[in-house]
Order: structure tokens, then sequence, then C-alpha cells
């Protein structure tokens, strides 16, 4: 059983940029995959961006739609944190934003962005957006 921690999270102004962070700690295997989602108000948790790495070190990146060209995923092995850099922020992504990982991962991008295929979460970190 591991440990994951979000920060990074506040308020902008619409345009504006946000690095999440995600720091990983405890964990007694090695994930190949971690993968961020978000959670609107009354709205259900959808996939955002994803990261796999095989055991070769390739990594694959995988984003939903709305996030392709504005958010950026990428992690850090030194210091055990995942990051997830949003650019050009509007108000539809206001939301509660979580990182996840899996001790079995599939390098597919339907199942990297699927909530119920992940059994390790933070507690999130919230984001707002103004207009």
């Amino acid at each position: 059983q591991g440990r994951l921690v979000e920060s990074g999270g506040g308020s902008v102004q619409a345009g504006g940029s946000l690095r999440l962070s995600c720091a990983a700690s405890g964990f007694t295997y090695r994930s190949s995959c971690f993968s961020w989602f978000r959670q609107a108000p009354g709205k259900e948790l959808e996939g955002v961006a994803s990261i796999y790495v095989d055991d070769s070190s390739r990594t694959d990146t995988y984003y939903t739609d709305y996030a392709k060209g504005r958010f950026t995923i990428s992690q850090d092995n030194a210091k055990n944190t995942l990051y997830l850099q949003m650019e050009n922020l509007k108000p539809e992504d206001i939301a509660m934003y979580y990182c996840a990982t899996s001790r079995a991962c599939a390098n597919f991008g339907w199942w990297l962005l699927s909530v119920g295929n992940f059994a390790s979460w933070g507690q999130g970190t919230q984001v707002t957006v103004s207009s």
C-alpha cells in the first residue's frame, strides 16, 4: 500500500497556467502507469491524462481531447513525482484533480483513462478558474 499526495492547485484567471504535482511514497511495487483524473462539482470523475513506461523505459502518454495541446503529463523518477502542466486554463477546467496508479497496467488509452482500473488514489487538489 502506497501513498499519493497532490499539490499545486489554486485559483487562476482564464488563460492562466498551473502545474500540479503528485508525490508517491511507500509503494512496494513498481507501477508502469500513472494517470490524472478530475471531478467537477456535481459530475462524475473523468480521465485527463496518463503516462505509461514499459520495461525498457519507453514512455507513452495519453490525453483526453480537451487536454490535448493544453495539458502535459510528465514524471520525475528521482523525485518520485508525477506532474500535470496545465496551460490556457478555462472555466470548464474547474474541478478537483486526482492522481492515481495501479499495480498492473495495460498500455491502452481507453484503459489508462478509465477510473475503474485504478485502486490507489490521492486526496486531490482543487483547481479554480475565474472568468
